[in-house]
């Protein structure tokens, strides 16, 4: 009979999602239909019992006093009321946390002319493309994103869910394929139809500017037009971070999401790389779209809790009140700045570089970048990526990253200023010793 009542739940939301919104129905995977947030069982009963002179039901320890037990030498540390750390957070996340990341999302993107879903709180974007993979994705649906991406993509939606990455070239001379993606979404023949955005990327270090964004969004538009149901995933994790003039500076979701009734979009970003907080796990996920009912955002973030209850339970407390603090504080955006300002040197003394020494550019030139972290950077032929990385390991005690494609990732984000020129000089340095041992 339990059983029943659990699958009624997940029923009882598909049914209202199908009546108001017909397609953020269709969008969704089996998993996604059979996800559900518990109203019944112990969460329902804790509820209840909320506010009680005895209270049993919660399953945490309380000191003689009322307050969460607690060892003197963790909470000596913590700056914080024992009740915003030690015991659970909603599965939700913390309902102050949510509504001021929300405020941030409307400060930050002021295209979106739409309301949004409340975001619900992941660990971090990695888990946030985990709930987005469990929500939507089906064994075998195909997921069209630029080919130069994020490998953990591979572990999330490959591994985690059966679909099949497929890619188009991320660059047309320097700047981002679009006709590349007009090819590729038309050479795809499903009536539902996954695209998958990450600006800035990872690890190209690139964002569309203003006229490729509004490009992408009328491609996008054109093919929700002719009927296709559209599900886009935005993977916001650097998002803010943009170096450059004329570079679009806000979500693609900001766009994306008022464009057409048959495009539905999903909002994936973190105080790990907005905050510079990376070992606090707090992401969120937000969903957008043209004509859809407060109530189907509701259900939406009863499936999303309830993905998260059956994984994790919920995202750590103490790490979502201290990321509150911080953005609540009156110090944040002058703190953002400056850390901004930080980055945006060390972006701009790489493109100093690598615009003053000529002689790079016999072994090796950048991909396009202009935001993030990262910047990569390609090597001519003869010159093998990974033979150039394990060299600079073994001699110059210097590390990179090496990808398919015979690329090199760099990632100046974790370079001081004083030792960027140093960086490049030994790449040079270990691509001219292989190119002389091939040539012995």
């Amino acid at each position: 009979m339990h059983e029943i009542n659990l699958n009624l739940q997940a029923q009882e939301l598909n049914n209202k999602i199908k009546k108001l919104n017909p397609l953020v129905f269709d969008l969704l995977s089996q998993k996604g239909r059979s996800a559900y947030f518990p109203k019944d069982g112990i969460l329902a009963q804790t509820s209840q019992a909320k506010g009680t002179k005895i209270n049993a039901t919660i399953g945490i320890a309380f000191e003689e006093d009322g307050t969460p037990m607690r060892f003197s030498s963790i909470a000596g540390k913590i700056n914080i009321a024992p009740q915003d750390v030690f015991p659970y957070a909603p599965s939700f996340g913390k309902p102050d946390l949510r509504s001021k990341w929300l405020e941030t999302i409307k400060l930050k993107n002021p295209s979106l002319q739409v309301p949004t879903s409340t975001p619900v709180v992941t660990a971090a974007l990695t888990h946030g493309l985990y709930i987005t993979g469990y929500l939507f994705v089906d064994p075998g649906d195909r997921i069209i994103l630029p080919d130069k991406f994020w490998g953990n993509y591979r572990l999330v939606f490959t591994l985690g869910f059966g679909a099949v990455l497929d890619t188009f070239p991320t660059f047309r001379g320097n700047g981002f394929d679009t006709v590349s993606l007009e090819n590729k979404i038309k050479s795809n023949k499903s009536k539902k139809l996954i695209l998958l955005f990450n600006f800035p990327n990872n690890p190209a270090g690139y964002t569309p500017t203003e006229k490729e964004a509004r490009a992408i969004c009328r491609i996008v538009k054109k093919e929700a037009y002719r009927g296709r149901k559209i599900l886009v995933i935005c993977d916001d994790a650097y998002f803010g971070l943009v170096y450059k003039k004329g570079v679009f500076t806000q979500s693609l979701l900001s766009l994306l999401a008022g464009l057409d009734k048959n495009i539905f979009a999903v909002k994936l970003d973190a105080a790990t790389k907005e905050e510079f907080v990376w070992g606090f796990r707090v992401g969120f996920i937000t969903f957008a779209g043209k004509n859809i009912s407060p109530e189907t955002y509701l259900a939406l973030e009863d499936k999303t809790a309830g993905t998260i209850r059956g994984t994790i339970s919920n995202a750590p407390h103490l790490c979502q009140s201290l990321v509150l603090a911080s953005l609540s504080s009156p110090k944040h955006n002058q703190e953002k700045r400056q850390k901004y300002r930080i980055l945006k040197k060390r972006f701009l003394k790489v493109e100093h570089i690598l615009k003053k020494n000529v002689q790079y550019r016999k072994f090796f030139h950048s991909l396009p970048f202009n935001s993030g972290y990262f910047m990569c950077l390609e090597l001519e032929k003869g010159i093998e990526a990974e033979k150039v990385r394990l060299y600079l390991l073994k001699k110059f005690d210097t590390g990179t990253i090496a990808l398919p494609g015979n690329l090199l990732r760099i990632a100046y984000s974790s370079v001081p200023l004083k030792n960027l020129e140093k960086l490049f000089a030994n790449i040079y340095q270990a691509c001219l010793v292989q190119v002389s041992c091939n040539n012995n």
